[in-house]
């Protein structure tokens, strides 16, 4: 749960420590106090967009620090861990936004980290409820999971997805096959032309510098003949360098006989020696194989002139055309082959399409049932809310089509007032009555909410008196499973809560500042006198006050410890 939250140049707040305790806290002031702020500082916690204006006049940034108690909270800390965050049960998320073109930062339990990560950790731990946030309800896939939660069906809905991902996977199989063969049909001949003429080529990877290389020699082959001839003729000949350096031979005995030291200029010698006929033996060998062939000169460029028209016809090079062979091939066997794969396929798709039906019927019956107890559950609520008419049905619709999500999609239908005809929730609820269906359905499914903390932003519109009472009560019921935090501008709502805290604002430097105080004892009386229009100097609103704080002291079915006596002021 949330144990504190600092706020720090944050719009008209300077700087507060606010505690939180268990249970049901409430959040009370004047209007235009500050309290919008604090669940706007909420909001920075859990991924809303940051933004410059958000920064206190004069100063450089704004910060937003919550700190949660996560312990027992296993998973959640096993995912920090995997993440490369420490928690020892304490997790501290902080949020700065800079005056200075709004970049925002963030970090949790002092490593930084992105929005997105902010976000997702955020919104484990703490829901926003309000008029807008009621709007949800009215998208039929939230209506569905509530419907699933609430029955109970996770399991069986996880198991219908997986079964039309198998089925989805043999259609789109047998799709992807079929259209293959269709244009392998119409292709047939053209394919059949590609695989003939490619295979009768024989063509043979690098082959054509091969024969670039060839064609050049047959091409030049008389020059070649004759530059050969000069370098054979130069090392080889009677007057050739190898005849004229064998007669070097006997000085160089003769110097090793007069000085030893000389032996060096032998062993150069000999290098040379042999390198000039391992020259002489490989010129030769170039010169045997460069022949004057014009008939072979024809041949080659025939079979280079083969080359370049398949490799522009096919893709560039002997590389794709090669590849294009292949490719045709196998599109060719498609037509002797498909047919048996089609068969296995099908054969795959109606086993995979038994158990997707055998999975939604299961997940289908397990719906009708939570249908019919979630509509009589919020029947017997919505009158404590103050729609003492009201009536919930939920419809289980058919789909067109198998969906991941089951065969039938869901709509919630309301009929609030007496004598009139149910209709989609979306077509006649207000802000105030879809709230209140809203929190209706919250109390019910209080126990199935993984979230620790719910923040419940003024969802006392439009109503008062008795209803308040009602309202105050429901949102003191989900405090057994849940922390609730609740901003509001009732008496009724307010005196329901475990933990009261006011926002006031004031000046402080010739600056507007907001802070906030936690009350109790005669400080709570006194603000509840306010909050029912009365002086907290009148007797009457007193004494209103202290019957309304004395008919919510009741047990609830949860134990909760004393609250922080006051919430500690900075600057």
């Amino acid at each position: 749960m949330l144990t504190e939250l600092r706020i720090k140049n944050l719009a008209i707040i300077d700087a507060v420590t606010l505690a939180l305790a268990p249970g049901f806290n409430v959040l009370t002031g004047e209007t235009g106090a500050g309290k919008s702020i604090i669940v706007g500082a909420l909001g920075l916690l859990i991924g809303e967009r940051a933004s410059a204006d958000l920064v206190r006049t004069g100063a450089e940034k704004a910060t937003v620090e919550g700190m949660f108690d996560v312990s027992g909270r296993e998973a959640l800390i096993r995912d920090l861990d995997e993440r490369g965050i420490d928690c020892d049960g304490t997790l501290i998320l902080k949020r700065e936004v800079a005056a200075a073109g709004g970049r925002a930062r963030a970090w949790v339990n002092g490593s930084p980290v992105t929005a997105a990560v902010l976000a997702e950790i955020g919104r484990s731990l703490v829901n926003v409820h309000g008029q807008h946030e009621a709007q949800v309800l009215l998208g039929a896939d939230v209506q569905l999971e509530i419907l699933d939660a609430f029955g109970g069906a996770s399991a069986a809905r996880s198991a219908t997805a997986e079964a039309y991902e198998a089925l989805a996977a043999a259609e789109s199989a047998i799709t992807e096959l079929s259209t293959r063969r269709a244009t392998a049909q119409q292709r047939a001949d053209w394919l059949a032309h590609v695989v003939k003429e490619i295979g009768e080529a024989q063509l043979q990877d690098g082959e054509e510098v091969r024969l670039d290389e060839e064609a050049r020699r047959l091409t030049h082959a008389e020059e070649l003949q004759g530059l050969i001839g000069e370098l054979t003729e130069t090392l080889e000949g009677e007057e050739g360098v190898l005849p004229r350096l064998g007669h070097l031979q006997r000085p160089l005995a003769s110097l090793q006989r007069i000085d030893p030291s000389t032996a060096r200029l032998q062993e150069l010698f000999d290098a040379a020696w042999y390198a000039l006929e391992e020259l002489a033996r490989a010129a030769q060998a170039y010169a045997d194989g460069v022949e004057h062939d014009p008939a072979r000169l024809d041949e080659v460029e025939r079979r280079r002139e083969l080359i370049f028209r398949l490799s522009k016809k096919y893709g560039g090079s002997i590389e794709a055309v090669l590849q294009m062979g292949r490719e045709s091939a196998a599109e060719l066997d498609l037509l002797d082959t498909a047919g048996l794969d089609l068969r296995t396929l099908e054969a795959r798709r109606e086993a995979a399409a038994m158990r997707y039906r055998e999975a939604a019927a299961v997940l289908s019956k397990a719906r009708a049932k939570a249908a019919k107890a979630l509509a009589a559950a919020v029947d017997a609520r919505v009158p404590e809310l103050g729609m003492p008419d009201g009536h919930l049905f939920v419809e289980l619709l058919p789909q067109e089509a198998p969906s991941a999500t089951g065969a039938e999609r869901v709509e919630f239908r309301v009929a609030l007032n007496l004598g009139h005809e149910a209709r989609p929730l979306a077509r006649v609820a207000s802000g105030g009555e879809l709230a209140r269906v809203m929190l209706a359905l919250k109390t019910i499914l209080a126990r199935l909410d993984g979230v620790p903390t719910l923040i419940f932003d003024e969802v006392d519109a439009g109503i008062g008196g008795r209803t308040g009472l009602m309202v105050g009560d429901a949102m003191r019921d989900v405090a057994a499973h849940h922390q609730v935090f609740a901003i509001t501008h009732l008496p009724q709502i307010a005196a329901r809560a475990h933990h009261h805290i006011v926002v006031s604002k004031g000046a402080r430097g010739g600056v507007t500042t907001s802070d906030v105080l936690v009350v109790t004892d005669e400080a709570r009386v006194d603000e509840i006198g306010r909050m029912l229009g009365g002086s907290t100097e009148s007797a009457t609103s007193r004494e209103h006050a202290r019957e309304l704080l004395a008919t919510a002291q009741r047990p609830t079915s949860a134990a909760l410890p004393a609250s922080p006596q006051r919430a500690r002021k900075r600057g």
